[in-house]
């Protein structure tokens, strides 16, 4: 096994028989990196390939030894290349007044010369493993900040995935196409690697591989056990090491080689195609299916027993037209995303747009949104958005029909997020005022989704024509406000 690289450490300081003591000191758990002012120690940061993990300074460094000038410049400096860099301070200025003042600029510890062995190593580790522990939190945020919004469900999932990413049993991801099932795999991963960038993400669609090719890639191969088989292949599970093999499109996995599958979530071995002798898997399983599989295990499509261990721990994407006003704030994100990419200048939606933009159901999901919005990007960059701009680009769908079409739940559903949630008061309750409030929530919702068409709308809330108006006056006469959507206005 190939040992974990060392620690990096710049040491400034311009004393040789400092620099010979410290690397005889530090160099069995540390890589040394030397200079002995601060331009040279600028130009080893800028030479060096990735940022310092950790720095040892002394204060009074030439051209003025005798003062504390160019070490508390050099902590500035550290500091601006790499604001995660640890420094500690090794000085033989050590009045209280230059520990302050180095703690101010952001020196994490001041140790004063001559330092006990003993003491400078513990002060090194203890201030790498801070480091550690700042980067596996910045990872683990990094990972739930894929998931952009503050809906409910979002927040759930967020939940979830953080539950579940430190169990080392099977995940089973399930959600629409363009949910982003995938990028749930990739923040389980890296919640559960806590920062650690070696472990490793394999990933295989088992909808993209030929049948008879997927157990030679998940598996491996000897040399001749087939056809074209040159050399030995370690498949995905070798590769994958102990970090995450993600299986996606899990549903479409062939019969014939669940079983294969099945024998290594339960006891972690498989062996390669033409090969007997048994290997140890150490990766953890996520797969991912748009499909009902328990649908699919009534339908004998897939197997019963490896339905139960894949789905030990099991993990909802929301579809988008649960998310509320999230969708707005994916538009934000996207837009900035794509239009840094292309350099060019955002465009904006009207308000007739952004009308369209909220109600619109995104029968695709975020991938559909996402597409919506490069091609918003490239025809229409720095310029305002109209509602008959936005409508050229969705999909061709987009008419209410789609909404129309949906089953009673999903119309609840598609309904329901485009309602403001009613806070409870904790004192004195007109009831018959909040339940008018929210049929009128209900009934605008239903009139924005159906571009304000009474007829789809009745449909859309289960009701006729005729009853719809009734209610509307009704509410209307009890002081309701339907805004732009009024009785009178509708057709």
């Amino acid at each position: 096994m190939t040992r974990p690289a060392l620690p990096d450490i710049l040491l400034v300081d311009d004393d040789p028989l400092i620099v010979e003591t410290m690397r005889y000191i530090l160099e069995p758990d540390f890589s040394l990196h030397c200079a002995s002012n601060r331009k040279d120690a600028i130009g080893i940061i800028r030479a060096h390939d990735k940022p310092f993990d950790l720095a040892l300074i002394d204060l009074g460094l030439p051209p003025v030894p005798n003062r504390p000038d160019e070490g508390l410049t050099l902590i500035s400096d550290l500091l601006a290349h790499n604001p995660a860099c640890k420094i500690i301070v090794l000085s033989g200025q050590n009045e209280e007044m230059h520990a302050r003042h180095a703690r101010t600029l952001g020196a994490l510890e001041f140790i004063a010369k001559p330092a006990r062995p003993e003491a400078l190593r513990a002060a090194l580790h203890g201030a790498l493993r801070l480091q550690r522990d700042e980067q596996a939190a910045d990872a683990r945020q990094r990972a739930l900040d894929r998931f952009v919004g503050a809906s409910a469900a979002i927040t759930g999932l967020r939940e979830q995935l953080q539950r579940s990413a430190t169990s080392p049993f099977p995940v089973l991801i399930e959600g629409e196409s363009g949910t982003g099932k995938e990028l749930a795999a990739h923040a389980l991963h890296e919640l559960a690697s806590n920062g650690n960038r070696e472990r490793r993400f394999v990933a295989l669609n088992c909808a993209a591989i030929a049948p008879g090719l997927i157990e030679a890639t998940l598996f491996g191969h000897t040399r001749g056990a087939f056809t074209g088989a040159q050399t030995a292949q370690p498949g995905y599970f070798e590769e994958a090491e102990d970090g995450t093999l993600f299986l996606d499109e899990i549903g479409e996995l062939p019969l014939d080689l669940q079983p294969k599958l099945l024998r290594v979530l339960e006891n972690g071995e498989f062996q390669r195609v033409g090969e007997t002798t048994s290997r140890q898997a150490r990766a953890r399983v996520v797969a991912a299916t748009n499909r009902d599989l328990q649908q699919e295990v009534r339908a004998g499509r897939f197997r019963a027993d490896l339905f139960h261990r894949l789905s030990v721990l099991r993990i909802r994407v929301p579809p988008l037209r649960q998310t509320g006003r999230d969708r707005m704030a994916l538009l934000q994100h996207f837009t900035r995303l794509f239009a840094g990419q292309m350099n060019v200048k955002a465009f904006e939606l009207d308000a007739e747009a952004a009308t369209v933009w909220q109600c619109y159901d995104f029968p695709g999901n975020v991938r559909e949104l996402r597409n919506i919005v490069i091609r918003l990007l490239v025809r229409h960059a720095g310029k305002p958005v109209s509602r008959m701009a936005l409508e050229a680009e969705m999909e061709s769908d987009t008419d209410q029909s789609a909404a129309l079409a949906q089953t009673p739940i999903a119309r609840e559903e598609a309904l329901h997020t485009s309602t403001a949630a009613m806070p409870m008061p904790t004192e004195g309750m007109d009831l018959p005022a909040v339940l008018r409030r929210i049929e009128r929530d209900y009934i605008v919702a239903a009139l924005q989704q159906s571009r304000g068409n009474m007829s789809q709308a009745a449909r859309l809330l289960g009701i006729n024509r005729s009853t719809l108006y009734n209610r509307m006056e009704t509410l209307a006469r009890n002081g309701e406000d339907f805004g732009t959507v009024s009785p009178g206005s509708m057709q």
